[in-house]
């Protein structure tokens, strides 16, 4: 890895325009609106009082496999996506022009042969207000490459989750061609979509985006816990702890204290924790 080529990027401001297709399409990439019927559900997918789940933010301006760029030096096909943070300041509209900035906040070099973490950081704001409204945060877990050092400063770690009993919240299954939907959000990595390709990685048929379980997690949360109102998940943030196959069911499973829920998202079919150690402030 090159440590100082990482330090001394910088990313272009990035203005993108989205609409009300894009807002609606990633809804139904998370499985919104299983039950169209419910007026409820039918807010995130039709353009009549259109909602737009927070998530999207996820998926918004998206940089793109930048860290792949040979002049970083990083053992690509090494790279799992480890975390990711969402934290709401305004709400989105479901359609309408923003600004992307992009910063590396810090690498942590947790030392040669075990690899190394990188934050990664996104702000959106308003195009025509230049006010902020959402803070994306990844976090890269580089297998390959530590020993190279570190700089800046990462953000707080996700809480830990309470010792306690967990309650089932919700589920939902998601459909056998849920990835070659989500795809169409703008992460065509043939790896979600091509059999040789995920065989080729080790797996026996392609996977669900990482970032779509946490898009299908951040829906269950809208509606369980925020009885279908987006405008009141404020934060998300989840460990990404093993990959779901298109066709499973993702069950949402939480401790709740008053504006704070604590989660993990399992796939029941396999007994597997798929995302871990997650966080959510609500409004109360």
């Amino acid at each position: 890895m090159n440590l100082e080529a990482l330090r001394g990027h910088r990313f272009p401001v990035t203005r993108v325009a989205y609409s009300d297709k894009d807002t609606m399409l990633y809804a139904l990439s998370v499985g919104a609106a299983s039950n169209p019927c419910d007026p409820r559900e039918l807010r995130f997918v039709f353009e009549k009082d259109l909602c737009v789940l927070p998530t999207i933010a996820a998926v918004l301006a998206h940089p793109g496999p930048w860290i792949a760029n040979p002049c970083f030096g990083v053992s690509y096909s090494k790279l799992l996506h480890g975390e990711q943070q969402l934290i709401v300041h305004r709400p989105l509209a479901p359609a309408g022009e923003i600004d992307a900035s992009y910063r590396l906040a810090a690498v942590v070099d947790k030392g040669e042969g075990k690899g190394a973490l990188v934050h990664f950081e996104k702000q959106l704001h308003d195009a025509a207000s230049s006010k902020l409204l959402c803070t994306v945060r990844s976090t890269l877990f580089l297998r390959g490459d530590g020993g190279a050092g570190s700089f800046g400063t990462p953000p707080e770690p996700l809480p830990a989750t309470p010792d306690v009993p967990l309650e089932r919240l919700d589920e939902l299954k998601t459909s056998i061609g849920s990835a070659l939907l989500y795809r169409l959000n703008g992460d065509r990595n043939p790896l979600h979509a091509d059999p040789a390709a995920a065989a080729e990685a080790g797996f026996d048929r392609p996977i669900l985006h990482g970032l779509c379980t946490y898009g299908v997690v951040g829906y269950l949360l809208v509606r369980s816990v925020c009885n279908h109102d987006p405008s009141r998940l404020l934060s998300l943030g989840a460990r990404f702890s093993s990959p779901v196959f298109p066709g499973e069911t993702i069950r949402l499973e939480a401790a709740r204290r008053s504006d704070e829920v604590y989660f993990r998202a399992t796939v029941p079919e396999r007994d597997e924790v798929v995302l871990s150690q997650g966080f959510a402030r609500v409004v109360a």
